[in-house]
């Protein structure tokens, strides 16, 4: 089982990296149509978005992805048709109340919240796409339990390529530079993506046959898992687009901004795909820790917890310090190839410091989600979610951006910490600072060396090679971590 969650971490990986990059290079495309202050109105548009696909899906996809490993890691089968049945039933009620909401608000939501009319077309274009969103997230989680995480990457790649074709092929010949046609383009990529997604993902679906299982359970096992997501996630997404949504309220305010859609543009819309595109490892590994840890913990294997849960630790902290570093190093060169803005380098150094926490606490929060601490996580989540909306509606006035970098790291260390205590509570294990103390050292020790040599390159190669052999020898990485990633490569059968 090992060799296989690795395989599949890699598989994963590597699309999770290629659909990144030609995300991020898209990215690149459309902010050179409409320029800094467009992606900032595209970002207030995505945020609207996110929060009505948060409610449509209600929980649902974690729900599939749970209740399929808990019966595939009992190798009882009987009952999957009815889980998806049912995890589909309920997806179809609460994304088509929630599109028909969204549908009917749009002129209050684009003239209101997000200060924009020419924003009324995408929001109404999302909220038709909405059910086929969210019934895609029913198998993406089915699948990911299943582990066919090969057929998963397929339809990944040709979903963010049809999306991808259709955006260039609306914003070339009908929206043009205009901001809100622009955001009606990226949408209808979007939706058409998601509607191939789904026809083959349905289309693939496995038929499973087994002993006929009863039917009482599954709606209150569903409703169990999928409802108490579904309010503490609308909750939180409703915060976090809150909070988007007054940054260039608030910013207007401030004495030495004086384009805030710009500046929030900057920020939100080029620096974060950036600092968050080496996280797709991460992140792919995350996909697979949910139903890995679900059938260990459905099958009483504390001892493959723990092992999972601090081996995947060690490895994230030492893969967020890297990245971290390269980030801060080649912030100025990537900002001006990708978008000839100045600001974004520098706000790009400050925010790669925090990589190492973010990547780690992306990890911490699928393992816990794995261990069925979805609630603790959740609770967290809301809580620094709200304080950071406090944050940001008193410092954005008083310090501009600075306050929005304040708020970020406050709210963002404090989730971590949470969330990191309730993962050492139920996977049962203890953690140390030392050894994140002395990799710390270690990457600022290699940052400073590797920034005393002229030209990218240059760079790159001093600070991975010091920083690595400094990690070794302060014992940050062990030799049995060496060894284990050999052993990984070379014992494939």
């Amino acid at each position: 089982m090992r060799l296989s969650m690795f395989y599949s971490t890699l598989l994963l990986t590597g699309v999770n990296l290629l659909l990144r990059l030609a995300g991020t290079t898209f990215q690149v495309y459309v902010s050179g149509r409409i320029g800094a202050a467009g992606v900032g109105l595209l970002q207030l548009v995505l945020s609207v978005s996110a929060l009505a696909q948060t409610a449509g899906m209600a929980g649902v996809r974690t729900a599939s992805m749970y209740l399929s490993a808990e019966e595939l890691g009992r190798r009882r089968t009987g009952l999957i048709a009815r889980i998806l049945s049912g995890c589909s039933a309920y997806s179809l009620v609460c994304s088509c109340a929630v599109g028909a909401a969204l549908y009917g608000s749009a002129p209050f939501l684009a003239a209101n919240w997000i200060g924009d009319a020419r924003t009324l077309g995408a929001l109404r274009l999302f909220a038709l796409f909405l059910p086929v969103e969210c019934l895609c997230g029913v198998l993406q989680g089915h699948f990911t339990a299943a582990k066919r995480i090969g057929t998963l990457a397929a339809v990944g790649i040709a979903e963010q390529l049809c999306s991808m074709a259709v955006t260039a092929a609306a914003l070339t010949l009908w929206a043009g530079s205009d901001p809100g046609r622009a955001c009606q383009a990226v949408v209808l990529g979007s939706g058409t993506g998601a509607c191939l997604a789904l026809f083959c993902l349905g289309l693939l679906l496995p038929r499973y046959r087994g002993a006929a299982a009863p039917r009482a359970g599954v709606a209150g096992r569903l409703l169990r898992i999928a409802v108490p997501l579904a309010l503490a996630d609308d909750l939180k997404a409703g915060l976090t687009s809150a909070e988007k949504l007054i940054i260039p309220r608030r910013l207007a305010l401030h004495a030495g901004t004086g384009a805030p859609l710009e500046a929030f543009g900057v920020v939100c819309g080029m620096v974060m795909p950036v600092l968050m595109f080496p996280s797709a490892v991460l992140f792919a590994l995350a996909e697979l820790l949910i139903p890995e840890l679900a059938r260990c913990a459905a099958v009483g294997s504390a001892r493959r917890i723990r092992y999972l849960a601090r081996r995947s630790l060690r490895m994230a902290m030492l893969y967020g310090l890297c990245c971290g570093g390269l980030l801060f190093l080649l912030a100025d060169p990537l900002t001006r190839m990708l978008y000839q803005n100045s600001q974004a380098g520098y706000w790009l150094k400050l925010f790669a410091l925090l990589a190492p926490m973010l990547y780690c606490d992306a990890l911490i929060d699928a393992m816990t989600k794995g261990l069925g601490q979805q609630n603790h996580c959740v609770r967290y989540n809301i809580v620094t979610s709200a304080l950071d909306l406090a944050l940001l509606y008193v410092l954005l006035p008083r310090y501009g951006m600075a306050g929005y970098f304040a708020s970020f790291f406050v709210t963002h260390l404090l989730n971590f910490v949470l969330s990191f205590r309730r993962l050492l509570s139920a996977a049962q294990i203890t953690a140390s600072p030392r050894r994140p103390a002395l990799a710390a050292a270690a990457t600022l020790v290699s940052i400073w060396t590797a920034a005393q040599f002229p030209g990218g390159l240059a760079q790159i190669v001093v600070f991975l090679f010091m920083s690595w052999a400094l990690y070794l020898a302060s014992g940050a990485l062990r030799r049995e971590d060496v060894r284990w990633v050999r052993g990984l490569f070379k014992n494939r059968q």
